[in-house]
């Protein structure tokens, strides 16, 4: 059954994706996986590109069944755009998805992914004083059994990094670091001295003597981790564009 298109159905990851595949010329074919509610299907439908929308849960009529723990169901180098929002985090095998993403994009198309931000000041102090990261606490979860398809909720964070070292390995860039609201603002003044402390320890991390084989990438590194959106929104808003060469998700090493 088809829902109503309403832009205040649009949460703040949603409307930053469908800023970033403004790019991309009318008519464009796009991926939406998980699709959810549809909501951002409409506003890029809305916007004149042509969207494919897949789920494990068909809440439309038009969605492809498509279990991101599997192969995906699309030849490769099919859409100019791939969005899989608050998804990656939800799967055992985040590895997997994240190359089958990368897969069906065409070469220099976009894939713009977001998960719950565990790189957020807010979610550093959960961490330091609960050993849990914010969004991941293990009271959240429910009980599934081994095999069962089935939501497993926030399962696997993600940081930064790891991200943008499988897009790399994967073949894809990271062009753009992007985020929603800001985490719990009223901790801001305690935030910013953790920052200046935190800056001073995570540069020396980033600069040793024993890494200036790396000192370009660890630069950039550096820079991007201390980013606005990587320190402080709830959730982080990567874009990657696809190079020409590209591996299989099957090349992962058991």
């Amino acid at each position: 059954m088809s829902t109503p298109y309403r832009a205040d159905h649009l949460t703040g990851y949603m409307q930053r994706a469908a800023s970033h595949l403004a790019a991309l010329p009318a008519g464009a074919k796009i991926l939406d996986l998980p699709a959810g509610g549809g909501y951002l299907t409409d506003e890029l439908r809305r916007r004149g590109y042509w969207v494919i929308s897949a789920d494990i849960d068909r809440a439309r009529d038009d969605y492809v069944y498509a279990d991101m723990t599997q192969r995906l169901p699309f030849a490769d180098n099919t859409f100019e755009g791939v969005v899989c929002l608050e998804g990656i985090e939800h799967v055992l095998n985040p590895f997997l998805l994240i190359g089958e993403l990368i897969r069906v994009a065409r070469a220099g198309g976009r894939i713009v992914l977001s998960t719950p931000n565990i790189m957020n000041m807010y979610s550093r102090l959960q961490f330091l004083f609960t050993g849990t990261f914010h969004q991941f606490h293990p009271a959240l979860l429910e009980e599934v059994a081994p095999g069962e398809v089935r939501d497993r909720f926030h399962v696997s964070p993600l940081s930064y990094p790891t991200l943008r070292y499988l897009g790399d390995y994967f073949g894809a860039d990271v062009v753009h670091i992007d985020g929603d609201k800001v985490k719990r603002l009223v901790f801001m003044p305690l935030y910013l001295v953790v920052l200046v402390l935190g800056r001073i320890w995570s540069y020396r991390l980033f600069f040793s003597p024993c890494y200036r084989t790396h000192r370009e990438r660890n630069r950039q590194l550096f820079r991007e981790i201390n980013s606005r959106p990587t320190l402080f929104s709830r959730s982080l808003v990567l874009v990657f564009e696809k190079r020409r060469s590209a591996r299989q998700p099957s090349a992962i090493a058991a």
